[in-house]
């Protein structure tokens, strides 16, 4: 093996690792020596306390975030690393009963540092498995990842698709395509089940890897609480919500989308379950002024907007966007009406996320009562030393 660089941390600055948080600030770094090659953003390092000892291993990259921890062993990052790593992340979800499961044939088989893989999402619809890679070093690694996971799956994967080119840091320059690193399905717009329903998934065209995996719980819920309720489905995309909602019994159910190519999408989801009778509306609109102009006539409403702060710099902007659609839904909902609230924007908090919807039922004056609170699913686990890991915070209450 050859000699790794070496990154070496200031006095004091090894507490977070000791504590296995697998991240390393660039503020952190006193020195870099290099090892028998020039260093190269998404090379493997060895990071270093300031006394000469090794305390991890993980892929450099340009940024605040100097590196990625793979590893707290002195082991090698080969391809039996690998197989072993997405062996784990497989096993877990063969414990929680996803793999193979005819009611729902989606699923997270990475999801980053959750399952130790600092920089990589893999997602897996039906036999098609499709990787985001969102660090340099991860990139490079895609191959030794796809060997990895056609050796864990065998024959139950057809395909592997390489969906990085938009995830990648824009400064890495790395001029990505996405394409499939192995096999190839013929129908990129496949038809995937979640608790039974039908959802149409093109993993090639869509936004993220094809599907918002993460609300699956959370939309079974809103299909527990629908029945007899008009529901309105706000920043729709492909109509989760929706299905879920008519699945559950609602009397009608109205999507919005900014975009007009996600309503559509959305509709046809709702037809693909429930044929062209059903009560289902599709607009594109902006959410917020829809909900300034609309009457006191939804049982339910379902806020899931994009992240609106991706980075704490915006924090401040992002609290105030919260605030104001959330306290125009709460201000008009019926009587009795129950409002899914979430934000999926790492850099708000659990706590500050209640607290902005406290606001906002103040400004809307309406008696509130929490009823539920909601986070991402199993398949997206958290790592406890990882606690940015956490994205996904949801609040379902009550209003009088």
């Amino acid at each position: 093996m050859s000699k790794l660089a070496c990154v070496h941390l200031r006095r004091g600055k090894e507490e977070s690792l000791l504590r296995r948080h697998p991240w390393v600030f660039s503020g952190a770094i006193d020195h870099i020596a290099e090892g028998d090659k020039a260093l190269a953003e998404g090379d493997v390092v060895d990071v270093i306390t300031k006394g000469g000892e090794f305390i991890a291993r993980g892929h450099y990259q340009i940024g605040s975030i100097a590196v990625r921890v793979l590893t707290f062993d002195e082991e090698a990052i080969d391809a039996e690393w690998w197989e072993e790593r997405i062996a784990h992340a497989k096993a877990l979800r063969e414990s929680l009963g996803m793999v193979n499961n005819t009611d729902t044939t989606c699923y997270r088989l990475v999801h980053g540092e959750g399952d130790l893989l600092p920089g990589l999402v893999v997602d897996v619809y039906g036999r098609t498995a499709v990787l985001q890679c969102h660090s340099v070093g991860m990139y490079h690694s895609r191959l030794l990842i796809a060997e990895a996971i056609r050796k864990a799956y065998g024959e139950e994967i057809e395909a592997i698709y390489d969906k990085s080119s938009q995830t990648l840091p824009f400064k890495a320059d790395l001029g990505a395509i996405d394409g499939y690193l192995w096999g190839r399905s013929e129908n990129p717009d496949a038809v995937v089940l979640e608790n039974g329903l039908k959802f149409k998934v093109n993993w090639e065209e869509g936004q993220k890897t094809g599907f918002f995996i993460d609300q699956r719980v959370n939309r079974d819920l809103v299909r527990q609480y629908s029945r007899g309720r008009k529901v309105l489905n706000t920043f729709c995309y492909t109509g989760g919500f929706s299905v879920a909602a008519l699945a559950g019994g609602a009397t009608e159910v109205v999507s919005i989308d900014l975009s007009e190519r996600a309503v559509k999408l959305a509709d046809e989801n709702v037809r693909l379950n429930f044929g062209q009778e059903a009560k289902h509306e599709a607009i594109a609109c902006n959410a917020v002024e829809y909900l300034k102009d609309i009457d006191s006539d939804y049982d339910l409403i379902i806020l899931d907007p994009p992240a609106f702060a991706k980075h704490h710099k915006v924090l401040g902007n992002a609290l105030q966007g919260y605030k104001k659609i959330n306290a125009r839904a709460l201000q008009k909902i019926r009587s009795g009406g129950i409002l899914f609230t979430f934000s999926c924007s790492q850099a708000v908090s659990r706590e500050l996320f209640r607290t902005t919807i406290f606001t906002a039922a103040a400004i809307a004056g309406r008696k509130v009562r929490i009823i539920g609170q909601l986070t991402q699913p199993a398949d997206h686990p958290i790592n406890i030393y990882h606690p940015e890991g956490e994205y996904l915070k949801g609040l379902v209450v009550y209003v009088e």
